[in-house]
């Protein structure tokens, strides 16, 4: 019975992966550069990190099998962006940078059933609970 449980998550860690794949393939042709994936740091993790010119992109990579409940970009909710922000600040100073000297974004990969859908800067560190994706003004 053990083993069921772990081959349930190693299933899902392996289907996630596979998406995150699907995700950097999908950013590359954008024109994108790869930097890493999976980064796991004290607090947080980042699903793939990625060059645009001179932005660092934090990429979070969502899979939904059909759009109940909002589908796969309904699912970053403001606990989960600060989250992501706190982890990015983290491998931000990891190297030797922040948010005030280094200029990036946080994108979305939302996929819901065969459906992929970019969202560009999807949200930033400056917080408004309860929306999706909070976003700049005139953005």
């Amino acid at each position: 019975m053990g083993q069921k449980i772990m081959d349930k998550h190693s299933n899902q860690r392996n289907k996630g992966s596979g998406y995150e794949i699907l995700a950097r393939r999908y950013l590359e042709q954008a024109g994108l550069l790869f930097h890493s994936a999976n980064v796991v740091l004290r607090g947080g993790e980042i699903d793939i990190v990625m060059r645009d010119g001179g932005i660092w992109v934090f990429v979070e990579v969502r899979f939904r099998n059909d759009a109940a409940f909002g589908g796969a970009a309904a699912s970053i909710v403001y606990t989960k962006q600060r989250r992501l922000c706190h982890a990015a600040a983290v491998w931000l100073a990891g190297h030797g940078a922040s948010f005030d000297t280094s200029p990036c974004r946080f994108d979305v990969i939302a996929i819901t059933g065969n459906q992929i859908e970019w969202f560009p800067n999807a949200f930033n560190t400056k917080f408004t609970p309860g929306r999706k994706f909070y976003r700049k003004p005139n953005q």
